[in-house]
């Protein structure tokens, strides 16, 4: 558009400038024109005088000298004497005195000068006609081309506007795409993690059949040869017995009572009939639930890093035996919560969780493990029972199937507390995220919060906050970040998490490389609000986050904005930088 201006714009340049040297030549032309119009106004009157003196003849005498004088001053004008054809002259010079014809002669020359003169400023006036035509046209050019150059101008604009909307568009639909995109990457990761652990755990059963498989038969052989050695025994006992009492009537009567005691007896299993034994029950497991059991004595709790006294340490490690001993007793009994009314539900896993609580600060017994992974799966798939024979009576009686749901249960505190002990006891992935999905739906309540607070789930939570836990690193971040939001229960989380377990966590986590940006936002929050609590700052620099996470904000892009305005912020509240840096970086 702009490299069509310049020749049109240079070509006006020409066509002003020839027009501006027509004028000069026109107004020369002028000039000379008055100036042979003078000379021709001269010569007439010289030839009026001639005329006088041929009808006077006396008179030319007298005055010849001056007609001389008249034609020497024609003959001096600038006009310059140019040869006509002289066929009428010559035959009039026969008849005129000389001086007479010369003077004709001349005027003869100016008249034909004069129609050419005439000739060419009416050519003049032809071609100027033409120029003024041609510069009409022009002109006429030039408009259509400017209003054309108008209507390029308002279709470009048009053009852009539109190719400015299908790119938002596309950019609105690429943006859509990338996120259900990241969607099914999570799943598709998800499911990944689910199935490595799936066939790890497959694996190990693996193992464990051949191991125990080899160890069968090895017990299988010893128990032939034990039967052996048994039946052995049987018949040599016997036979001294029958010669010691031969004779006695009473021998066959022995034998048979031998033989009756090799036949097992069979067990019957009934379910106790008195509801008030286990309303009985659940009141003393919720005494002992919030008395005793809930009582944490945490290591991680403070900074000095003392350790207990001793009478404390022996009382918490009396109450972790009885918690290991009472934990699968309670997983055997989680069989027959069907048939006990909903309500004992909730003390019941109250003491489940909190007798796991007391394991924390102990060491679990590797036979715990099968224990746990059962406790785990039955709170979250919960428990049907199909019905209970009772061989008292003459004949069975079959009730029909009965559930206890306890993860699935529209009670909050009996689905939290549910919850709670899935992430204790289970390590499928897939177990994982449904817990923490749920956990975050509860946490979104004001009564899940409390509920958070009440049963002391930070260090639950905590537990899962680790790189190993990729799958659902995001989702653990979410459920502690669902406890920042503001309400009467973000003063006593963070209080919560101000501890050395919560820190060392996250400074482990820190260090990954490559931690995801959306993990590091999230934990950018927690700390920036941990910060605003003085006594948090010996805790920072204990295991040197302050610097990690200057370090961090060095490295980050500035298109990261989110994440450098709370890192701003957290190291402006530990002391580390000035308020005019965190302003500057807030308005960028």
């Amino acid at each position: 558009m702009g490299t069509g201006k310049v020749p049109r714009d240079l070509s006006l340049d020409n066509e002003l400038d020839s027009s501006q040297d027509l004028k000069q030549q026109e107004t020369g032309e002028l000039t000379e024109n008055d100036h042979r119009i003078n000379s021709s106004k001269i010569t007439k009157q010289s030839f009026k005088e001639i005329e006088k003196a041929v009808a006077q003849p006396t008179y030319l005498a007298s005055n010849s000298r001056n007609w001389i004088e008249c034609c020497s001053d024609a003959s001096d004008s600038p006009l310059k004497p140019v040869t006509y054809p002289k066929s009428k002259a010559s035959n009039k010079r026969s008849l005129l005195p000389h001086q007479i014809n010369q003077i004709y002669d001349e005027l003869f020359q100016i008249h034909q000068k004069l129609r050419c003169e005439t000739a060419a400023q009416q050519e003049f006036a032809e071609e100027l006609q033409r120029r003024e035509h041609f510069l009409v046209e022009r002109e006429q050019l030039l408009s259509r081309h400017e209003m054309a150059l108008t209507k390029i101008k308002g279709v470009e604009e048009e053009v852009l506007t539109r190719f400015q909307i299908i790119k938002e568009q596309h950019d609105a639909e690429v943006g859509h795409l990338t996120e259900v995109l990241k969607e099914k990457n999570k799943e598709s990761k998800r499911l990944r993690s689910s199935f490595d652990a799936m066939k790890e755990l497959n694996d190990n059963l693996k193992k464990q059949l051949n191991e125990v498989s080899e160890e069968n038969r090895k017990m299988e052989i010893q128990a032939k040869r034990v039967q052996a050695r048994l039946d052995n025994l049987q018949r040599k006992y016997e036979f001294m017995t029958i010669q010691r009492l031969k004779g006695n009537s009473h021998v066959a009567h022995e034998m048979k009572n031998l033989k009756q005691e090799k036949v097992p007896v069979s067990k019957t299993y009934k379910v106790p009939l008195n509801a008030q034994v286990y309303e009985l029950l659940t009141v003393f497991m919720d005494w002992i639930s919030v008395h005793h059991l809930s009582k944490l004595k945490s290591e991680e709790s403070g900074m000095d890093g003392e350790k207990p006294l001793p009478k404390f340490a022996s009382q918490r490690n009396d109450i972790q035996e009885k918690c290991v001993k009472l934990l699968p007793v309670m997983t055997e009994q989680l069989q027959w919560m069907p048939f006990v009314n909903v309500k004992l539900h909730e003390p019941f896993v109250k003491f489940i969780y909190w007798s796991l609580r007391q394991l924390d600060a102990g060491t679990q017994h590797s036979t715990m493990t099968s224990t746990l992974r059962r406790l785990g799966e039955d709170i979250l798939k919960g428990v049907v029972t199909k019905g209970i024979q009772d061989n008292s009576l003459e004949h069975s009686v079959e009730n029909k199937p009965k559930t206890a749901a306890f993860f699935k249960s529209s009670s909050l505190p009996l689905r939290f507390l549910s919850t709670l002990i899935v992430l204790k006891t289970v390590t499928q992935a897939d177990y994982l995220a449904q817990a923490f999905d749920s956990l975050c739906l509860d946490l979104k309540t004001d009564e899940g919060k409390t509920l958070f607070l009440e049963y002391q789930a930070v260090p639950v939570i905590v537990n899962h906050l680790r790189i190993s836990s990729k799958g659902i690193l995001s989702n653990v971040i979410d459920s502690l970040l669902q406890m920042t939001v503001e309400s009467e229960s973000l003063q006593p989380f963070l209080e919560a998490c101000s501890n050395t377990l919560f820190f060392r966590t996250c400074s482990v986590l820190l260090r990954t490389p490559k931690l995801d940006l959306q993990v590091l936002e999230k934990l950018s929050i927690i700390l920036q609000k941990l910060s605003k609590i003085k006594s948090n700052k010996k805790l920072f620099e204990l295991f040197t986050i302050h610097l990690m996470l200057q370090e961090i904000q060095r490295t980050t892009h500035p298109e990261h904005a989110f994440l450098c305005i709370n890192l701003n912020s957290t190291l402006f509240n530990l002391g580390l930088t000035k308020c005019n840096s965190l302003a500057s970086n807030a308005s960028h």
